[in-house]
């Protein structure tokens, strides 16, 4: 079984150690992180207003990065830890086109789903488990969307030495069968972006 609780106490150590930064959301850098944002964002058609949910939003950082980029969009984020859906409501407070929740229920159909990293801390949780519960979250996450849906995950194609026990690495080409068998045909798998982790594009 999926331990939540740890899970959102892991992160809201994070978020209490490093603030409002990437290291924050467990990632170790600014690029490294928009170098995965830039993966995900693939799965939208850019020359068209959308609606985007951020399904583990953190503080929205995935918001201020499709602003930069000046896209037409509204964004919905998503996220387990109270604390994380503070700080977006109060750092985006000004924004008209963004909205936080803490409850799964308040999200809607939207254009597009993506999530970024929520996939890779499974503290002591069974490798068969963790899989289970990323099927059911990707199954969640296609139910919302509604052109596509776009997430990464570290990959089993890591370098054995530096692999943690806590850590969840996936097998690419088991997700890309499962999305093209359950969810659409049209789904890519991107693996040559230079981090050890993959990403997912599906579209309808």
């Amino acid at each position: 079984m999926v331990d939540y609780s740890k899970i959102k106490e892991y992160f809201q150590e994070r978020l209490d150690k490093f603030g409002i930064t990437p290291q924050g959301l467990d990632w170790n850098s600014i690029e490294s992180q928009h170098n995965r944002y830039e993966q995900l964002i693939k799965v939208i058609n850019q020359n068209e207003s959308y609606s985007i949910i951020d399904y583990g939003c953190g503080f929205g950082s995935l918001f201020e990065f499709l602003m930069l980029k000046k896209h037409d969009f509204n964004y919905f984020g998503f996220d387990i830890v109270q604390e994380m859906i503070n700080c977006g409501k109060d750092l985006h407070q000004k924004a008209t086109n963004c909205f936080f929740t803490v409850d799964e229920n308040e999200l809607e159909l939207a254009d597009y789903v993506v999530e970024s990293g929520i996939f890779n801390m499974k503290m002591d949780a069974g490798h068969a488990d963790w899989t289970d519960y990323v099927v059911q979250t990707l199954t969640k996450m296609n139910n919302l969307a509604e052109k596509g849906l776009a997430f990464n995950m570290l990959t089993e194609y890591s370098d054995e030495e530096f692999m943690r026990p806590d850590l969840y690495y996936a097998d690419p080409c088991f997700f890309f069968d499962y999305c093209k068998r359950h969810f659409s045909k049209d789904v890519a798998l991107l693996h040559d972006y230079y981090l050890y982790d993959f990403t997912i594009l599906v579209r309808k």
